[in-house]
Order: structure tokens, then sequence, then C-alpha cells
């Protein structure tokens, strides 16, 4: 169950960023060159470097400068974040501050033409102290293993996990790593330049934070189903940071049950003796299990429940490539409804005592959800019929959650790591 943020009404449209200090070149996500499009164009502005929101434009063909102007005129009417509960912008570490070593982990399984852009964009990286690790889960080939030998044979390390699940390739890659800090995204994910930066200097601002997770954009709208996903259900958290601990559940009892608000786990970074202390991703849920999600939601609650802070920071961003079919979307958004629901029930199995919060707030919360759909849904007549048929869908999934995390667990039993150390 994802929140949501502000902004132009998603549509088909090319995705730029637009640097209000430096207008004269749009680029595309991963900030590799510069485009030129033409046609419908969707931009992230950035002022001073930090992300203020989005806006549309149009392009003609051959006038890159009229479109920049348009942008640059719509961008005029974005607020600065406003920030004065969370922590400060992120505006890089003193030239002596000390560097921790950040160990960057992407899991994938069999999608090595996708994983392709993904490393490029994450050995572009601006932080000097990183290593990338490559989890190969459950391979059919050796392709992504090529890939990695041949295209990044010194700048990434490769790691095959045959247990088939990405919890159990997060675990793998967190038993590897080297790093104070562990930072993971997807294989179908582009990661900014400064993601790790970012993710460093939040955690240097305060030694409580023990989970930092940050903005998360659509790399694509290229096909209705993408333009669907983003109309209900973006990924996306706003442009203000903000921090949550267990001091707030006295005011907002619901927090350890929507840490979804939090972030997701294409962005996501621990100090690593955190996420080592409280056992990793749950085995039980994620993709690749019949749980089909919810690890990441299940760690930012451990987090919470270890005493630490999980803050969300704008500055580090990640595009994410969304799925392009409408089967594949249908799938994905039923998956969502499913780990949500698998991730309440290892919650609760964890900690026992949410139970009875849990039963008496969770048809307020259901309700609460439900009119938010509506809302949403009002938004995009065009698009009515079909998100009414997603939130049912994802409704269904997280009936069918609980039960999906119990046939995960009997699946689970006896399995361990292949290859751990």
């Amino acid at each position: 169950m994802s929140d949501r943020t502000a902004g132009p009404a998603p549509a088909l449209a090319r995705i730029v960023e637009l640097d209000l200090d430096e207008p004269s070149g749009l680029r595309p996500p991963g900030a590799a060159g510069t485009v030129e499009p033409a046609g419908p164009v969707l931009a992230l502005v950035r002022s001073q470097g930090h992300p203020i929101g989005l806006v549309m434009g149009n392009g003609a063909a051959g006038d890159p400068a009229g479109l920049r102007r348009a942008l640059v005129e719509a961008a005029r009417e974005l607020p600065l974040p406003d920030r004065p509960d969370g922590p400060a912008p992120v505006s890089g570490p003193p030239a002596t501050a000390r560097r921790p070593l950040v160990s960057v982990i992407v899991c994938t399984r069999d999608r090595t033409e996708m994983l392709r852009r993904s490393l490029d964009s994450v050995v572009r990286t601006a932080y000097p102290e990183a290593e990338i690790i490559v989890v190969d889960n459950a391979p059919t080939s050796d392709a992504t293993e090529q890939l990695v030998r041949t295209r990044y044979p010194d700048r990434i390390r490769y790691v095959r996990e045959p247990v088939p699940g990405l919890s159990w390739a997060r675990n793998r890659g967190l038993a590897e790593a080297r790093g104070e800090i562990c930072a993971f995204t997807d294989d179908d994910a582009i990661a900014d330049p400064h993601w790790v930066d970012a993710v460093v200097e939040t955690f240097r601002q305060d030694e409580a934070v023990g989970c930092v997770t940050g903005l998360v954009l659509a790399a694509e709208l290229e096909t209705e189903a993408q333009v669907l996903l983003e109309q209900y259900g973006s990924s996306a958290r706003g442009y203000a940071a903000r921090s949550w601990s267990l001091r707030d559940c006295a005011d907002d009892p619901l927090v350890q049950f929507s840490v979804g608000r939090f972030g997701c786990g294409a962005n996501m970074a621990f100090r690593t003796d955190v996420l080592r202390g409280f056992g990793g991703f749950d085995t039980a849920t994620g993709a690749g299990t019949p749980a089909r999600g919810g690890e990441d939601l299940l760690a930012f609650l451990h987090v919470l429940s270890s005493g630490r802070t999980v803050t969300y920071q704008p500055d580090a961003i990640v595009w994410h490539r969304h799925r392009r079919t409408m089967d594949a979307l249908t799938t994905q958004v039923f998956n969502f409804g499913v780990g949500y629901g698998a991730f309440l029930a290892a919650a609760v199995s964890r900690e026992p005592g949410l139970l009875v919060e849990l039963v008496r707030r969770l048809p307020r919360g259901v309700w609460k959800w439900q009119a938010a759909r509506r809302r949403h849904v009002r938004s995009a007549p065009s698009a009515r019929t079909v998100q009414r048929r997603l939130g049912h869908l994802e409704f269904g999934g997280l009936l069918c959650g609980p039960f999906a995390y119990l046939v995960s667990l009997w699946k689970q039993r006896g399995l361990q790591p292949g290859e751990w150390p």
C-alpha cells in the first residue's frame, strides 16, 4: 500500500531532469549526457542540486531552447521543499569528513539486458568509497555472470545465490558486504550519480538513523501500463525530508503498520551492523516467494523496533523502470497487496503484541485506504474502470497475504543459504 505525492497528472511523456542552476541542457534519468526531446516531457526540477518537483512541457522538433524556457517558466510555480521537522537538505559532507565504505548491492535474476543500464548508472556514482556487489539469484544461465565479468571486471563483484527469492539474495549481499553502510537498489532501477553521497550524508548527520530511504521516480512513461501505475500508486514520497521513530507511535499508532510511507526496496540503505543485528531480511517474504513482497517493509519495522530512526531523504534519487505491459501491471498490483498482507502477518508473528492494535485499527485503515483510492480514481477519469480493477486486485491480494506468508514459511523449512561463509 503506497502513499502518493502531489504533482502533474501522469501521462505518456519523456522523462528528463532540469537543473535551474544549469538550464542550458536537459538530462535523462541518471544524468548520462543531454537530450533534446520533442513531444510531451515530464521534468524533475532541481534547485541548488535538490529536487523540488515535477513539471510538464511539450517540446517542438528543432526547438530545444523553447522547451527549456517553457519548463523553467513552469518551475517558477514550484515551492521550495518545507523541511521544518525533518533533516536538513543534503549539501555534501565537509571536505575533512571521514568517508565510510558503502556496499551497493544489486540483486537480479535473468534480466541481463535491463541490469546493464542499472549497473552503468551505479558505476557512475560520484561517491569514491563504494564497493558494488551483484547478487545473481538462482539464474538459469550464465548471462549475468558474463556481463559482470566482461563489462565491469575491476569495478563490480559478482556473487551467486542459489536459493531463489529476493530476501535470500539480499541477505547474501549483506553477508558479502564489507561496508559500514549497505545500500540496496534493483536491477530495473537507475541510480542518480549523487545517490550514495546523499545516503552517506544523511547517516552522518544523525547517529540514531538506522535506515535511509529516498525519492523513487518513474524512469519511463512510454506505455499505458507505466502511466496507469503512476496514476494508481507512484513510489514517490515527496520532496521534503522526514524521519520516524518509536516516539511517533504515541501520536500515530498506525505508524508500525504503514511503514510503506517510509520508502521502498528499490531505494533503501541501512547501517550494516543494524541490519545484521536483526537478522537481515525475512526469507519467507519478498519477490520469488509465495509472499511476493513485504521484506523491505518488515526491515523498516525492525529498524524502528531496534530504537533507531528511519529517515526519508529526497536528495537520494533512484529512477524506476515500471512494467511495460498491462498483464505485468495487474500482476504487480496484486503482488503489492499480497506483500503488504504478508508483511502484516510477519510483523504480528514476530511481535504478537501488535495484534490487538492491528485488529482494532485495521478496519479504519482499510476505509481510509479505499477513500484515498476513490479520490485518486476521480482525478483520472479516463482510466476509471482500470483503476477500480487495480484497487480490487490489490485488496484481494491483501486478503491473501497472510495465507501466502504461512505457505512461504512452510516452503522455507530446511532451506539454508547455499554458499554463505
